[in-house]
């Protein structure tokens, strides 16, 4: 078969730098490892394998700070997906990925594919998806382009996990101009299983057949994780090629016959893999070292839905809804004949071979022969520069900025229309929160809550990140984006178990955002190690960026928690007239890359106080006991918009009203956004229990009246706002400003 360039042709017109793929790596690969020009095929091979969207050639030093291991850990990084003990022989499976380049390109299909490439991640470990999440971060809604990206992403959301038959019962969703030019998509899937039916992806056994099944290759992705591994701009704005297209239902099919083999005929198969970013190359090489083995491979046998395809082609598609197999050698009919029965192709294309050889064969030519750990093993990792920004050692300089709240009603209404508080209802409402009948609490309270079908348990999860804390203090903001996630957890009356993540920056070759990346990363791992959360999947996006203008460090903390018993979920609204009413925490002057910063001067600024993490855990582990004992009826955690946003949020959809005496907090104090603090309703008869074990991080500070009005004390000011009428500019906001025209 012809090249399209001669090796030769390569080494002197370095194609391979288009493709994310350095003179020294090229050099390091022709050079040390293969001792011979590498072909056209063959250097598209490596720039995909790589890039740092498969490598994480950049980000591995910083990884191994994360923690990944406890009792409960079954699976760690390394797999499909991270894999948690849950008790009773069962499983919890879940995963994030970024979606972020192909999202901003192509909104709809970015989105759509996001969701079906992170639900075959979970399916592939032998687990049921139970339920999908999302974290999605936009520009201003100021402009026409960004309500057309937001209408897309939510739409392709909705549309694929809709067609799936699988709920979306948490996300989050925030704007901020640094997001205008980078959209971030990160998608989140959670499954349920036996732990008997635990899968890998390796590929092991000499002549064991390796086998393809799913939807046809085509030319969609092409360099999909190359394209995810370079900084964004106005050049490759329209770049669709390299943007995947979905098909739900073919993703329906495939997820029930890969789980009838999984756990009807675990004897046949050896092991599974999603082809994901990098497509057949990196399911086949990832499974293959996996497994200590050769593969060769003949891709004339690949079922193809174009003509003319060339090996490069092939193997770089990141056509969707393919996953790969490895089958004990004999059981390639019957495998054939599960997938048939669903409408789809299964098709031996290789088999396992004696050694370390990669080999591919195209139009009867071995177009590739190199060992497969120089894909997987032998990636030179990249030592960084780092620097602390300018920006930030200014800042610490400056006195912290204190607001002057004139208005606290004003304020307080003023705040509940900015797009990042505002109800999210008319996004959230696309999405099929109830299908499977197990949806607990859906989208629209701390976190989602699903239950465990035969059992009195039930799964708590959310996702949650804020670049504006990380970007103004990167370690303390990390340590943030876990206590919201664990906040939110706990809230629901769960007890935390592991976290996934996505970690979500600029362009790691600029040493300040390189910082950024380091001292976030150390924040969420030491806050990981004192809440027993560790890691135990998650991916990187790194080039994050427009025309050189990064977005905000936003890592995305996804959690998951276990209710014990179901009957003991907390609700996130107040539930009875009568209960006593209590803020959690100590509340201090947190204004820097607070909402109330960000709508009274229009941008960001200061540093963040730190705080005590180790008392936040503490006596939010007592508050779960409580819950856990029944003692409390209500909770919602304080993020954006600090106290008062969450008390006007707790009587929203309710006909209840709070009266407060708020004295020991001024105006201004309404509105900071302290980490680590809760609003929580307990009925009277349990107060003095309550009080004695949570001790004097939890004040009495009113009661829930009938009334639904919102009345509170403060130190300056009265409060005294209809809570309809507060509610009704929260929920009317968004919608009016996604409608509005430029």
């Amino acid at each position: 078969m012809k090249q399209a360039m001669s090796p030769e042709e390569i080494k002197e017109k370095k194609p391979y730098l288009d493709w994310s793929l350095s003179e020294r790596e090229y050099n390091y690969i022709s050079e040390k490892l293969l001792g011979r020009l590498p072909n056209y095929t063959e250097t598209g091979l490596f720039s995909a394998m790589w890039s740092e969207h498969c490598s994480y050639k950049k980000s591995k030093p910083v990884l191994r700070w994360f923690p990944n291991k406890n009792d409960r850990v079954l699976q760690g990084p390394g797999e499909g997906a991270g894999v948690v003990d849950i008790d009773d022989g069962q499983a919890v499976v879940f995963k994030a990925e970024s979606h972020n380049h192909p999202t901003t390109v192509e909104p709809y299909q970015g989105a759509a594919t996001g969701v079906g490439g992170i639900l075959r991640d979970i399916f592939s470990m032998g687990a049921r998806p139970v339920a999908s999440l999302d974290s999605l971060h936009f520009g201003e809604l100021d402009n026409n382009q960004t309500r057309m990206k937001v209408a897309g992403t939510v739409r392709g959301i909705g549309d694929y996990g809709n067609c799936m038959g699988i709920p979306t019962v948490a996300g989050e969703t925030t704007f901020d101009a640094c997001y205008q030019g980078n959209v971030l998509c990160n998608a989140m899937s959670v499954g349920l299983m036996d732990q008997k039916d635990i899968q890998k992806g390796k590929a092991a056994g000499v002549g064991n057949a390796v086998m393809y099944v799913g939807a046809k290759t085509g030319r969609d992705g092409i360099h999909g994780a190359t394209f995810a591994s370079a900084d964004f701009s106005d050049e490759n704005a329209t770049q669709r090629s390299a943007v995947q297209v979905g098909d739900p239902f073919m993703e329906k099919l495939l997820l029930e016959a890969c789980l009838d083999v999984i756990t009807k005929h675990p004897d046949w198969l050896v092991g599974i893999q999603d082809m994901g970013a990098a497509g057949i190359v990196s399911s086949s090489a990832e499974m293959a070292s996996e497994g200590q083995s050769g593969m060769d491979l003949d891709l004339d046998l690949v079922p193809q839905r174009e003509t003319g395809m060339s090996a490069y082609e092939i193997m770089l598609s990141e056509s969707q809804e393919r996953m790969l197999l490895c089958v004990n050698k004999g059981h390639e009919e019957d495998v054939q004949k599960i997938f048939q029965e669903y409408d789809l192709e299964a098709v031996t294309i290789g088999r396992i071979t004696e050694g370390h050889q990669y080999v591919l064969r195209h139009d009867g030519q071995v177009v590739c022969d190199i060992p497969v750990s120089t894909l997987t093993d032998d990636v030179l990792e990249e030592e960084s520069e780092e620097k602390k920004p300018a920006r930030i050692t200014a800042a610490e300089a400056q006195e912290a900025w204190k607001p002057e709240i004139a208005d606290v009603a004003q304020t307080l209404r003023d705040l509940l229309q900015q797009s990042t508080i505002a109800d999210k209802s008319s996004l959230f409402e696309q999405y099929d929160s109830q299908v499977r009948t197990s949806t607990v609490v859906g989208p629209g309270s701390d976190a989602g809550v699903i239950r465990v079908r035969g059992t009195h348990k039930g799964l708590s999860m959310t996702t949650d990140g804020n670049g504006r804390f990380v970007y103004l203090s990167p370690e303390i903001g990390g340590k943030i984006a876990l206590v919201e996630a664990a906040s939110n957890i706990i809230s629901s009356g769960a007890e935390p178990l592991a976290i996934t993540d996505c970690l979500n920056y600029g362009d790691p070759n600029d040493p300040e955002i390189f910082w950024e990346l380091h001292q976030s990363v150390k924040g969420m791992a030491e806050a990981c190690r004192v809440f027993d959360t560790p890691v135990i999947s998650g991916n990187v996006s790194l080039y994050n960026e427009n025309n050189g203008q990064a977005i905000h460090p936003t890592p995305m903390v996804g959690m998951v928690g276990l209710v014990k018993d179901i009957e003991y979920v907390i609700p996130s609204m107040a539930q009875n007239a009568g209960d006593c009413v209590y803020l959690i925490g100590r509340t201090g002057a947190d204004f820097a890359g607070s909402e109330l910063q960000k709508m009274v001067q229009g941008d960001i600024s200061g540093v963040l106080n730190d705080f005590d993490i180790n008392e936040v855990h503490d006596y939010l582990m007592k508050l779960l006991g409580q819950m856990q004992a029944g003692h409390v009826t209500s909770s919602h955690d304080l993020s954006e918009g600090g106290l008062g946003v969450a008390l006007s949020e707790m009587l929203f959809k309710t006909d209840l009203g709070m009266d407060l005496d708020l004295r020991e907090l001024t105006a201004e104090l309404l509105f900071s956004e302290t980490p680590g603090r809760l609003v929580v309703t307990v009925p009277t008869e349990f107060t003095a229990e309550f009080e004695q074990a949570m001790g004097d991080v939890a004040k009495m500070v009113g009661v829930v009246t009938n009334t639904h009005w919102l009345e509170a004390h403060l130190a300056d000011a009265e409060l005294n706002e209809n809570v309809s009428q507060l509610q009704q500019l929260w929920e009317e906001a968004l919608p009016c400003q996604l409608k509005s025209k430029d």
